[in-house]
Parts: structure tokens; sequence; C-alpha cells
């Protein structure tokens, strides 16, 4: 018997970006090099290797967020143990959406999302190191 997907991947994105703080790329970029805001690639490797990443900015994959933020973690990243406002993004902006709200249901905060993620920032002039 097939399966009965309920949600569809649009609808979850739909829901992350409706629930997460959104900051634009406007915004954003005068906020690179802030003492108070830390910039989180959840792109993954590949992704990140080929294209760059914001500079400063922590890579934190989808698939291992969680396990970076967990301060109980063994692979737990101290730069999510800072009171600054963490900025997720990721390539058009749906994963860092979803990152986040799962970020936020862990107790991280303030939270916001990148809206349009590196497409919007290479299309506005944003440098990637």
């Amino acid at each position: 018997m097939p399966q009965n997907i309920n949600k569809s991947v649009k609808d979850l994105v739909k829901a992350a970006i409706s629930a997460v703080p959104t900051i634009s790329v406007d915004d954003a970029m005068d906020l690179v090099g802030s003492p108070d805001h830390v910039f989180v690639d959840l792109r993954d490797g590949t992704e990140q290797a080929k294209t760059g990443i914001i500079e400063g900015a922590i890579a934190s994959s989808r698939g291992m967020m969680e396990f970076h933020i967990d301060p109980e973690s063994p692979v737990h990243k101290p730069e999510f143990n800072q009171d600054k406002t963490y900025v997720f993004y990721c390539a058009s902006g749906g994963r860092s959406a979803m990152a986040a709200l799962v970020a936020m249901d862990m107790g991280l905060s303030p939270v916001v999302n990148l809206a349009g993620g590196v497409g919007a920032w290479k299309k506005a002039g944003g440098v990637l190191s």
C-alpha cells in the first residue's frame, strides 16, 4: 500500500516561514560583522564549498544543526551558546525557515530567517567568502 503523505514540503516551508521572523537581505547586509549577530549557514558542505558562505557565518548543515545547538551534545558548537541574534540562511530560505523553527522550539532565541537565502544575497550584491 502506498504512503499517504498529508503535508507537502511546500506546506511545511509555508508554515515555518509564517512562524519565524524574517529579515531582508538589505537589513542583513548591515549586520555582517556585528558583535550582536551570528549568521548560520544551514546548507550542506558541498553547497558551502561551491559558493562560499557569508563572512563570519557558522557552518551548520541542516542535518547536524540540532546537535550543534544542544550544549549536551558531543558536537555542540559554542557559537550557539551566546546572547546574540541568530540569522539563519540556506540557498533560498525554505530549509533555513524550517531549521529556525526547530531551533526556536529547542529554546534558541532570538532567531530570524534570511528572506531569499544565498540566492537573494548574491542577487543584491552580497559577498560570499
